[in-house]
């Protein structure tokens, strides 16, 4: 294979995953649109399924913007969802609850008083 029968075999491969990921995004979005009734949804992906690349167009033209909105919406209610767990397992955030928690440990005899000193200024900073 010469340079450019390479290069034309990267063009054609870089577009050929493009139209895939542009594929696979527009089928996420139908089955993540909530305002489609099922009839609507498997018509869409049945045009997907027999005329790709001009349903694919149609459907960016038309619903684009709904695309977007479900994309932000669901990236969203992702990262809530990421930060709620990592407070649940952070721990308290209350300075006078991680006090309470390091004098536990120094009353267990778990910590030193120095480690305790440390955490309560720590707590309080």
């Amino acid at each position: 294979m010469d340079f450019w029968g390479f290069l034309w075999l990267m063009i054609w491969g870089f577009f050929f995953i493009m139209y895939l990921m542009i594929l696979f995004q527009i089928i996420l979005d139908v089955f993540r649109d909530k305002s489609m009734n099922g009839g609507v949804k498997a018509l869409w992906l049945i045009a997907l399924l027999f005329v790709p690349l001009i349903t694919a167009l149609i459907y960016v033209i038309v619903r684009g913007k709904g695309m977007t909105e479900r994309e932000v919406a669901a990236a969203q209610q992702s990262r809530a969802a990421t930060e709620d767990y990592i407070r649940s397992v952070s721990g308290s955030t209350d300075p006078a609850a991680q006090i309470a928690n390091a004098k536990a440990l120094l009353d267990a005899g778990t910590i030193t008083q120095a480690e305790f000193d440390q955490m309560k200024a720590k707590a309080l900073a």
